[in-house]
C-alpha cells in the first residue's frame, strides 16, 4: 500500500479549518502533519479572526499537530502576504521532505480557490479543498451535529449586526441569521473561534472578553484561555 499524502492545513482557528481537519482525518489517502497560520505581528493575533496566539497554540495542542506561524504586518498588502506564505511553505517543505500539498477550508468562492491554486502552483505546491462545493446551510448543521463548538469572534458590521459578535455558533444562531447572510459566513459576514469538536483531544476552556469595533467596521469579541480554578 502507498503511504498517505502528507498535507499542511491552513489553520485560521475557525470552524471551516477545524472541520476540514476532521474531514481529512476520515480519509486513508492523506495525513495532515502540521498546521499553518498567518499571525498579525503587531496584534499577536490570528489575522482576520483576531484569535489570541495563546488560544491558537491551545488549539494546535488539542489537535495534536505542530504549528507553523507566518508573521505578517498590520495592513499587510498582497505582496507581503505572498512573501510570508512562500517563506512558510519553504520552511514546511524543508522540515517535512515530500510535503507539497496544502489544504484550505474554502466552501464556494471559486475566485479565492483559483487564487490559492495559482499562488501555490508557482511554488511547486498543490492544494486540497475537501469542503468545496458544500451546501453551507447543511454543512453548518452537520458541524454542530458532529460536536463542533465555536463562537463568533469577528463580525463584519456592514453585513451583520454587531450584536452577533461573541454568540455561540449553534442552531439558534443559524435560525436568527438574516436571509442574505451565509450560514457559514463564507462571504466574510463572520468568523469563528473553535473550542471543541471531534478534531480536538479535549475541549479548550475559554473566557469571553470585551467586544470592540475596529476600522469602523469589524466587531471583534475577545476570547482568552480560562484561568485555572
Amino acid at each position: 500500500m502507498s503511504r498517505p499524502l502528507p498535507v499542511l492545513l491552513a489553520w485560521s482557528g475557525g470552524k471551516d479549518a477545524a472541520w476540514t481537519l476532521h474531514a481529512l482525518r476520515q480519509r486513508s489517502d492523506v495525513e495532515v502533519i502540521a498546521l499553518l497560520t498567518t499571525v498579525t505581528a503587531e496584534y499577536d493575533r490570528v489575522s482576520m479572526q483576531g484569535i489570541r496566539r495563546t488560544v491558537l497554540h491551545a488549539q494546535a495542542r488539542a489537535a495534536g499537530l505542530p504549528l507553523l506561524e507566518a508573521m505578517i504586518p498590520a495592513g499587510c498588502g498582497n505582496q507581503e502576504y505572498e512573501s510570508a506564505m512562500a517563506d512558510a511553505l519553504a520552511q514546511a517543505a524543508a522540515r517535512w521532505p515530500g510535503l507539497a500539498t496544502a489544504a484550505f477550508g474554502d466552501l464556494f468562492l471559486e475566485d479565492i480557490r483559483r487564487y490559492r491554486e495559482g499562488s501555490c502552483a508557482r511554488l511547486g505546491w498543490q492544494i486540497l479543498t475537501p469542503l468545496f462545493g458544500s451546501d453551507t446551510a447543511q454543512l453548518a448543521r452537520e458541524m454542530m451535529a458532529g460536536g463542533l463548538r465555536a463562537n463568533l469572534c469577528c463580525v463584519d458590521t456592514t453585513q451583520l449586526d454587531a450584536g452577533f459578535a461573541g454568540r455561540d455558533f449553534d442552531a439558534a444562531l443559524l435560525d436568527s441569521l438574516p436571509a442574505q447572510v451565509d450560514a457559514c459566513g463564507e462571504n466574510g459576514e463572520f468568523h469563528t473561534c473553535v473550542w471543541d469538536g471531534p478534531m480536538f483531544s479535549a475541549p479548550i476552556r475559554l473566557e469571553r472578553g470585551d467586544t470592540v469595533l475596529r476600522d469602523g467596521r469589524f466587531a471583534y469579541t475577545d476570547f482568552e484561555l480560562a484561568s485555572s480554578l
